[in-house]
Protein backbone atom coordinates (compact mmCIF):
# COMPACT_ATOMS: atom_id res chain seq x y z
CA UNK A 1 0.00 0.00 0.00
CA UNK A 2 1.05 3.44 -0.64
CA UNK A 3 -0.11 5.91 1.71
CA UNK A 4 -0.10 9.77 0.16
CA UNK A 5 -1.36 13.30 1.44
CA UNK A 6 -4.17 13.95 0.58
CA UNK A 7 -5.88 17.96 0.97
CA UNK A 8 -9.38 16.89 1.71
CA UNK A 9 -12.12 17.20 4.42
CA UNK A 10 -9.86 19.37 6.91
CA UNK A 11 -12.54 21.57 7.68
CA UNK A 12 -13.16 20.16 11.18
CA UNK A 13 -9.29 20.42 11.50
CA UNK A 14 -8.36 22.35 14.62
CA UNK A 15 -4.62 24.44 14.07
CA UNK A 16 -2.10 26.12 16.44
CA UNK A 17 0.42 28.43 15.22
CA UNK A 18 2.68 29.34 17.77
CA UNK A 19 4.57 32.63 17.07
CA UNK A 20 7.93 34.14 18.18
CA UNK A 21 6.93 38.19 18.59
CA UNK A 22 10.63 38.79 17.87
CA UNK A 23 11.73 40.09 14.29
CA UNK A 24 8.08 40.50 14.13
CA UNK A 25 8.48 42.19 10.91
CA UNK A 26 9.47 39.02 9.07
CA UNK A 27 7.00 37.10 11.47
CA UNK A 28 4.08 38.83 10.35
CA UNK A 29 4.30 37.85 7.09
CA UNK A 30 5.19 34.18 7.85
CA UNK A 31 2.14 34.27 10.04
CA UNK A 32 -0.15 35.78 6.98
CA UNK A 33 1.02 33.17 4.55
CA UNK A 34 0.32 30.27 6.82
CA UNK A 35 -3.05 31.62 7.84
CA UNK A 36 -4.13 32.14 4.04
CA UNK A 37 -2.44 28.71 3.23
CA UNK A 38 -4.80 27.51 5.76
CA UNK A 39 -7.64 28.77 4.73
CA UNK A 40 -7.29 28.57 0.70
CA UNK A 41 -7.01 24.16 2.00
CA UNK A 42 -10.39 24.44 3.93
CA UNK A 43 -9.59 24.93 7.50
CA UNK A 44 -12.30 27.34 9.08
CA UNK A 45 -11.01 30.45 10.64
CA UNK A 46 -12.20 29.69 13.37
CA UNK A 47 -10.39 27.20 14.12
CA UNK A 48 -7.33 28.28 13.87
CA UNK A 49 -5.39 29.77 17.41
CA UNK A 50 -2.36 31.85 16.68
CA UNK A 51 -0.59 32.03 20.26
CA UNK A 52 2.23 34.83 20.33
CA UNK A 53 5.18 34.07 22.52
CA UNK A 54 7.90 36.50 23.20
CA UNK A 55 10.74 34.85 21.37
CA UNK A 56 12.03 32.24 19.42
CA UNK A 57 13.12 29.86 22.60
CA UNK A 58 9.88 29.91 24.14
CA UNK A 59 8.34 28.29 21.26
CA UNK A 60 8.71 24.67 22.42
CA UNK A 61 7.54 25.23 25.44
CA UNK A 62 4.23 26.49 24.40
CA UNK A 63 4.07 23.73 21.35
CA UNK A 64 4.85 21.16 24.10
CA UNK A 65 2.12 22.01 26.32
CA UNK A 66 -0.56 22.55 23.72
CA UNK A 67 0.68 19.13 22.01
CA UNK A 68 0.24 17.85 25.21
CA UNK A 69 -3.26 18.98 26.21
CA UNK A 70 -4.36 17.39 22.87
CA UNK A 71 -6.48 19.89 21.54
CA UNK A 72 -5.26 20.59 18.24
CA UNK A 73 -4.64 18.29 15.11
CA UNK A 74 -1.47 20.11 14.12
CA UNK A 75 0.98 22.91 15.25
CA UNK A 76 2.90 25.06 13.05
CA UNK A 77 5.86 27.54 14.73
CA UNK A 78 7.06 30.37 13.41
CA UNK A 79 9.46 32.22 14.02
CA UNK A 80 12.79 34.36 12.57
CA UNK A 81 15.98 34.01 14.00
CA UNK A 82 19.06 36.23 12.28
CA UNK A 83 22.45 36.06 13.14
CA UNK A 84 24.20 38.68 14.70
CA UNK A 85 27.62 39.40 15.68
CA UNK A 86 27.53 36.81 19.11
CA UNK A 87 27.12 33.30 19.46
CA UNK A 88 23.95 33.97 20.38
CA UNK A 89 22.20 32.93 17.41
CA UNK A 90 23.68 29.25 17.33
CA UNK A 91 22.31 28.69 21.35
CA UNK A 92 18.66 30.30 19.99
CA UNK A 93 18.35 28.17 16.60
CA UNK A 94 20.12 25.05 18.49
CA UNK A 95 17.63 24.88 21.09
CA UNK A 96 14.54 25.71 19.03
CA UNK A 97 15.32 22.88 16.44
CA UNK A 98 16.21 20.04 18.90
CA UNK A 99 13.15 21.69 21.09
CA UNK A 100 10.47 21.51 18.60
CA UNK A 101 11.71 17.78 17.08
CA UNK A 102 11.56 15.94 20.69
CA UNK A 103 8.52 17.54 21.21
CA UNK A 104 7.14 16.61 17.55
CA UNK A 105 8.84 12.78 18.04
CA UNK A 106 6.98 12.04 21.81
CA UNK A 107 3.74 13.35 20.86
CA UNK A 108 1.00 11.79 18.61
CA UNK A 109 0.63 15.54 17.12
CA UNK A 110 2.18 16.54 14.09
CA UNK A 111 4.44 19.69 14.28
CA UNK A 112 6.20 21.85 11.51
CA UNK A 113 9.49 23.72 12.20
CA UNK A 114 8.69 27.22 10.31
CA UNK A 115 11.40 29.04 12.10
CA UNK A 116 13.16 30.88 10.21
CA UNK A 117 17.49 30.84 10.59
CA UNK A 118 18.96 33.45 7.95
CA UNK A 119 22.56 35.08 8.38
CA UNK A 120 20.98 38.66 6.81
CA UNK A 121 17.32 40.60 7.47
CA UNK A 122 17.47 40.25 3.57
CA UNK A 123 17.40 36.57 3.51
CA UNK A 124 14.61 36.66 5.85
CA UNK A 125 12.64 38.80 4.10
CA UNK A 126 13.07 36.71 0.59
CA UNK A 127 11.81 34.05 2.73
CA UNK A 128 9.13 35.94 4.05
CA UNK A 129 7.06 36.74 0.87
CA UNK A 130 9.25 38.14 -1.42
CA UNK A 131 11.91 36.45 -3.93
CA UNK A 132 11.82 32.97 -2.35
CA UNK A 133 8.20 32.59 -1.29
CA UNK A 134 6.68 32.52 1.89
CA UNK A 135 8.33 30.04 4.54
CA UNK A 136 5.22 30.47 6.33
CA UNK A 137 3.09 29.49 3.67
CA UNK A 138 5.52 26.28 3.06
CA UNK A 139 5.22 25.19 6.91
CA UNK A 140 1.17 25.47 6.85
CA UNK A 141 0.82 23.16 4.02
CA UNK A 142 3.29 20.71 5.09
CA UNK A 143 1.21 20.87 8.36
CA UNK A 144 -1.98 19.13 6.34
CA UNK A 145 -0.23 17.12 4.77
CA UNK A 146 0.98 15.62 7.78
CA UNK A 147 -2.35 15.71 9.43
CA UNK A 148 -3.60 13.79 6.52
CA UNK A 149 -0.99 10.96 6.27
CA UNK A 150 -1.54 10.51 10.28
CA UNK A 151 -5.43 10.45 9.51
CA UNK A 152 -4.37 7.48 7.35
CA UNK A 153 -1.90 5.16 8.77
CA UNK A 154 -4.40 5.70 12.17
CA UNK A 155 -5.91 2.62 10.75
CA UNK A 156 -3.10 0.94 10.11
Amino acid sequence: MIYKAKLIDLKSKKIAIVVSKFNDLIVKQLLAGAQESLEMHGIDTGNIDIIWVPGALEIPMVAKKIAQDRKYDGIVTLGAVIKGDTAHYDLVINGVANGVSQISLSTDVPIVFGVLTTDTLEQAQQRSGAKSGNKGTEAALSLLELINIFDQIKSI
